[in-house]
């Protein structure tokens, strides 16, 4: 939580991916404290819809349709934002995903651009987009979507996804200390498992969700908005003295 109250209150968020899990539950942590919320995806009904719920909190939103695989469409999404709210504060990349599961063998070109493209230029589209206005009033703060995947290096299913946010964990250390003295905050988060559509959407296996939840010593997933309150604390005057590292939440779990 902030340490001054309505601290968020009148600020701007975008949230890249956020239809579903992470992002929406974010989102709507943020509409909670009176934030401005932009509410970005590939998927326009539930950007849409997650707006709606957005207003339905009392908090403004704009719902855009945008692919941050593709940087025009990033730029055009961070100018809308500006454009309506008139600058923005925080950039919360939430959008990624292992689109599916591979042993290393069976990871082809395909499949290791496009977790790249979504991953790591989608991120990296987006800080470029976002910094500039952030420059401008010498003040933002930027969190980045990584995973605890990076630490383990996804072995048997996910190497390139941990690859992928490997990159994401040193593009954010080296944009966060490029630009420290400039008014400008930037960090990523590693989640272990959490209950989100992400599961499902990458292909994995029961088995390997079980095996998921046996490395966790709290014998349970997370739940997006255990990381959403996390973004909202990154984001808060609360530690303004935290930048360039990824933050753990793992319930435990040992994939170091």
């Amino acid at each position: 939580m902030p340490k001054t109250p309505d601290y968020f209150a009148g600020k701007t968020i975008i949230i890249t991916g956020a239809a579903s899990g992470i992002g929406r539950a974010t989102a709507l942590i943020f509409a909670r404290e009176h934030a401005n919320v932009v509410c970005a995806d590939i998927n326009e009904a539930g950007a849409r819809d997650a707006a709606a719920a957005v207003n339905d909190k009392g908090s403004q939103a704009l719902a855009l349709k945008a692919d941050v695989t593709k940087r025009a469409e990033v730029e055009g999404l961070v100018k809308r934002a500006v454009d309506t709210f008139g600058s923005v504060q925080f950039l919360f990349n939430s959008a990624g995903a292992a689109i599916r599961r591979a042993k290393f063998l069976e990871i082809d070109d395909a499949l290791m651009q496009k977790t790249f493209d979504l991953n790591v230029n989608g991120t990296f589209y987006g800080m470029q987009a976002a910094l500039p206005h952030m420059l401008k009033n010498k003040f933002g703060v930027i969190v980045n979507m990584a995973s605890m995947a990076h630490r383990r290096g996804g072995p048997g299913s996910s190497v390139h996804y941990a690859a992928a946010k490997g990159a994401v964990v040193s593009m954010t250390m080296g944009v966060a200390r490029e630009y420290a003295t400039q008014g400008i905050r930037a960090l990523s988060i590693s989640p272990g498992p959490i209950q989100t559509p992400f599961q499902d959407a990458a292909g994995s296996s029961p088995e390997l969700v079980q095996r998921f939840l046996d490395d966790i010593p709290m014998k349970r997933f997370g739940k997006p908005e255990e990381i959403g309150e996390l973004v909202l604390f990154l984001c808060s005057d609360a530690c303004p003295f935290m930048t360039a590292d990824t933050v753990y939440v793992n319930g435990g779990g040992g994939w170091r």
